[in-house]
């Protein structure tokens, strides 16, 4: 028997016959340590006249693969086909082409795909994928399973084309949101940086680097603070005097501050971990992880093994774990590094070049994941993660994680400690939205959740227009509305987990963002669990005698209603198998299609919905032929009219007015419809606002006179009281010929009738009849509605201004109305803004330093993926920013005003009044004679947020609560295992005890 089956017989034997031992083949690349120097030197010349290069030599190795076979379990051969022919089939539940009886595996870049490791890795997880199917089979409605190895492996189910971009792919499952927060307890992490005058050009770039892609291991639950020394330490942000929650602003900050470090001075060990104990033992009240505790130290090395500073804050309980990186390459003795981390329950690591910077900044996870392999079943409890972007293409969506751990007991027979990675379920935010009660709670309701971070998991503002592919999608409760102190009250108890109910007064942002509305909000929380109870939903019922056919829906189809207007039907899912589509007549053919096969109580269908749509096509129908057949609207100067019901239908008339109807299909989605249930009276909106916001340069597109008449729409909320309680079930209202209606505008704005003699001619000194049809050259007037915008002008050059902010027509007059609190403002932050990408200002600068990649660079595929992160980075045309909004919004002024404003030698008088029921400001001014006032131009244009100071928003950090368990300590953790234990330790793993179900979800909140 050859040496090589000897040893792969002796792995079967010690265990018992359940591990299958394979022979495998890997480049010799791996082993370069154990040539002689003169081969070193021959490979470097050789890289140096050539491009590419190849090793041919191989290692012979055997790996022992078990899996733990439950009693009476037959042996099921493992394939160890490196690549298998699969059919895949689209499936819309994952927008993606998938196939149903494979798993489908991703490693990362920069990991050496032949490595004993990696194939012994593809070889266990592959018995996960009977599992995978086996949970599908019993749950259809589940997504991307994911098995994320600590060794970087990604196994997911069902089998699909990764989706590798266009450039280098830099996936890597351990930076993943989902499996940071899955693999470890949260962290106090403090990182000091050696900036002493050694440590200069690429070693000072390896550090900043490595600072960088540190922080990316963090996650909201934990906090960190960043400092720098030399003889001296302090903050590299200043004002953060104490730890802050790692989030995606956060972080944002510190890794801006770490690229300006500069070195000088000498180095002291003792200043940077003084500092650093001094920030996680100090008790204050500033809110922290309080879990793991740990300091990261950045240097090129040293002699000082600052032992008196340990004996003073962390011997002999080592509460604080120690982590040492040498950077650089240098002749430095690192014994004192090692020395520091061994001392101090932590670990060693060395960063040579850029290469070795995403693999070693990311190892210590392995280190903290021990005490959770030594707590056992204590530590497999299921995690919710934030929002992220889905790798696979699903979307935004949230996983549940559980950690996986190594179970077999090693030479020692004492219990092994080493984390193998996490498992994921992936629930996409839109499956989530499809289980709410969106239409039952009316046009202006709406359901959200959030975690005890206060972050929003589901809310109607959740809307991020690009998403870091690294980061997790963070929307503050708080940010996601217009903030006040009955909402801080109502998170609190969110997060705390207590049910409650509050009906409260608040301003709502339109749909459109031009307008704000006072209006009076119920909020209805309480924990969400799981469970088979719907206890908010009441049954609901319809009246026993419906009448309905085919030919009621076919009634609808444009051809069919010539005479009888133009009826939009919401594109809503009435049935599982209805195709959605925005063409509404195609959608309407959708669901006709579909009608003459089932009927509205069908099981596939929302009877809810399908019913109320039935009752809204007729009574609509009957306005129709009851009222407005018989109506001229040329008389009343109307271009059309219109209804819009909750059921989802939208009637305009006549025909020919649905050809310029450009609001939305969905009632619920329009911001007339909205704004019309929030608001008493008529609404007033202009049609002709054609804005186009493009580098935040503000252009207008003039309409067409001779093609298209300009329009105001005004509309009304139909008002029923039923059993003494009132419902609006619909919205009404008219289009308004702009020329027509601003001739009685004016007329209806004057004193006297049209029997008129004459009038008085008006001036700075004298007074004048106001009349506005007859001294419009001396009088302007304006009616301007409750956002600020122009709707009527009796200046003829005006017209083409209907529309804009009232502030870009006349911004003293705009300025003397807010002046004179006829408005109020109310500024806000859209934090999933778009921007475009700032051109970088060293462009033109001379380098300070020129990097020359080593021969380990070369080898190690990771320092291409640097070079493609800087490369993406430079290329990107648009980055994620903030952006301040501003909106203003009518005081509750109801009389008539009188204002003088003044402007140096000359004043003109201002008359302003509301009209009652409706949102409109009647305004009469004389016309200013001179323009040399100095006033604040008011604008509702965006503008970028720049953050002036970053310690402003960081006063009074919200309140938020971290995960109820921590696992930080364990008396019995060893400090000498690492991922290589791997290669000589057969793993055992039950995988039937780590596949979970998702039967629990504590820690999110929903809101009804």
């Amino acid at each position: 028997m050859s040496q090589r089956a000897r040893q792969c017989a002796a792995c079967s034997r010690a265990t018992d016959g359940r591990c299958k031992a394979t022979w495998v083949m890997t480049e010799c690349s791996t082993v370069l340590y154990a040539f002689p120097v003169f081969i070193y030197l021959f490979i470097y010349l050789f890289l140096f006249l050539s491009t590419r290069f190849y090793l041919y030599s191989h290692l012979d190795l055997c790996v022992c693969v078990c899996v733990q076979m439950e009693d009476g379990e037959e042996e099921t051969p493992i394939e160890t086909t490196t690549s298998l022919e699969l059919e895949f089939v689209d499936d819309p539940n994952f927008k993606n082409k998938v196939n149903y009886s494979s798993s489908a595996v991703q490693i990362p870049t920069d990991i050496y795909k032949g490595s004993p490791v990696i194939l012994n890795e593809l070889n266990w997880t592959q018995a996960l994928e009977r599992v995978f199917i086996e949970n599908r089979r019993e749950d259809s409605s589940l997504r991307w399973q994911v098995f994320g190895s600590a060794t970087g492996v990604t196994r997911y189910y069902p089998a699909t084309p990764w989706r590798a971009p266009n450039k280098i792919d830099l996936y890597d499952v351990r930076r993943r949101p989902w499996y940071i927060q899955g693999a470890s307890s949260p962290k106090d992490m403090v990182i000091i940086v050696d900036v002493s005058g050694s440590v200069s050009g690429l070693t000072l770039k390896l550090m900043k680097t490595s600072v960088v892609e540190m922080l990316d291991t963090l996650s909201d639950d934990d906090y960190v603070n960043v400092a720098r020394f030399n003889e001296k330490a302090d903050a590299v942000v200043p004002c953060f005097r104490t730890l802050v929650q790692a989030n995606v602003r956060n972080k944002k900050i510190f890794k801006e501050a770490v690229t300006h470090m500069q070195a000088k001075g000498t180095t002291d060990y003792k200043s940077g971990f003084t500092f650093a104990f001094e920030q996680l033992l100090n008790e204050s009240s500033a809110p922290r992880a309080n879990c793991n505790k740990m300091i990261m130290m950045f240097t090129d090395g040293g002699e000082d093994r600052a032992q008196e500073i340990f004996e003073k804050y962390n011997w002999p309980n080592k509460t604080v774990r120690v982590f040492t990186f040498s950077v650089g390459q240098h002749n430095y003795d690192v014994t004192p590094l090692q020395w520091i981390a061994c001392a101090n329950k932590g670990y060693y690591f060395e960063i040579p070049s850029i290469g070795a910077i995403r693999i070693n900044t990311q190892e210590y996870l392995d280190v903290l994941g021990r005490p959770m392999v030594l707590a056992g079943p204590k530590a497999k409890q299921v995690l919710w993660t934030n929002v992220y972007q889905d790798a696979l293409g699903l979307g935004l969506v949230i996983t549940g994680t559980m950690p996986v751990f190594n179970l077999t007991a090693d030479t020692m027979s004492s219990q092994n400690q080493l984390i193998l990675g996490v498992m994921g379920v992936d629930i996409a935010i839109n499956e989530i939205k499809k289980k709410t009660p969106t239409y039952r709670l009316g046009a202006n309701g709406y359901t959200f959740a959030i975690d005890p971070n206060g972050y929003v998991l589901l809310h109607p503002n959740l809307r991020p227009k690009i998403i870091n592919f690294r980061e997790p999608v963070t929307l503050d409760f708080l940010d996601a509305e217009l903030e006040d102190s009955n909402k801080e009250e109502i998170r609190r108890k969110m997060i705390d987990g207590n049910s409650g109910q509050r009906k409260i007064k608040t301003l709502i942002k339109s749909v459109d963002e031009r307008y704000i509305d006072e209006a009076m909000r119920t909020y209805t929380w309480t924990p969400l669990l799981f469970t088979h109870h719907s206890p908010l939903l009441c049954p609901l019922l319809f009246p026993d005698n419906l009448p309905l056919s085919v030919a009621d829906f076919e009634s609808l189809l444009p051809n069919s209603f010539e005479s009888e207007g133009h009826v939009f039907i919401a594109p809503r899912e009435y049935c599982n198998d209805l195709e959605l589509s925005n063409n509404n007549t195609e959608f309407l053919l959708n669901f006709i299609a579909l009608m003459e096969k089932v009927t509205p109580d069908s099981k596939q269908c929302d009877n809810l919905l399908l019913h109320n749509l039935i009752l809204d096509t007729g009574i609509i129908r009957q306005l129709v032929d009851k009222v407005w057949k018989n109506k001229d609207l040329n008389t009343y100067g109307f271009l059309a009219v219109f209804a819009a019901t909750d059921g989802g239908v939208t009637r305009v008339f006549p025909n020919k007015a649905a050809e310029t109807w450009e609001e939305d299909p969905e009632p619920f989605n329009a911001s007339y419809y909205r704004r019309s249930l929030d608001n008493k009276g008529y609404i007033f909106r202009s049609l002709v606002m054609l804005w186009l916001f493009v580098s935040n340069a503000l252009y207008t597109c003039l309409l067409n006179q001779e093609n298209d008449t300009i329009g105001i729409l005004v509309s009304t909320a139909v008002e029923i009281t039923i059993g003494g309680k009132t419902i609006k079930p619909a919205v009404v209202g008219v289009k308004l010929d702009l020329e027509a209606w601003t001739d009685k505008f004016k007329i209806l704005a004057s004193n006297h009738t049209d029997n008129r003699q004459g009038s008085n001619t008006c001036g700075p000194n004298r007074g004048c009849e106001m009349d506005c049809e007859a001294n419009s050259d001396d009088l302007l007037c304006y009616l301007i509605d409750d956002g600020g915008f122009l709707i009527m002008s009796n200046q003829k050059d005006d017209w083409n201004k209907v529309g804009m902010f009232f502030s870009d027509v006349d911004p003293y007059l705009m300025h003397a109305l807010y002046n004179n609190s006829f408005y109020n403002r109310k500024q806000s932050f859209d934090y999933q803004s778009v921007c475009e990408r700032m051109p970088n200002s060293e462009a033109g600068a001379a380098p300070r330093g020129v990097f020359v990649p080593t021969i380990a660079d070369f080898v190690n595929l990771a320092w291409w993926t640097s070079a493609a992160v800087d490369a993406d980075g430079i290329d990107s045309k648009e980055r994620s920013c903030v952006m301040i909004q501003t909106q203003y919004y009518l005081s509750n002024l109801s009389s008539s005003y009188n204002i003088l404003q003044d402007c140096g030698n000359c004043s003109r008088l201002i008359h302003a009044k509301r009209i009652n029921n409706t949102n409109l400001l009647f305004v009469v001014a004389e016309k200013m004679p001179c323009n040399t006032c100095e006033i604040e131009r008011l604008s509702q244009e965006e503008e970028e947020y720049v953050e002036e100071n970053p310690c402003e928003e960081m006063a009074v950090a919200r309140y938020r609560k971290g995960p109820s368990t921590c696992f930080d300590n364990n008396i019995a953790v060893r400090f000498s295992d690492s991922l290589w234990f791997l290669l000589t330790v057969p793993v055992r793993l039950n995988i039937k005890s780590r596949i979970f179900a998702l039967e629990s979800v504590n820690d999110w909140v929903i809101f009804f």
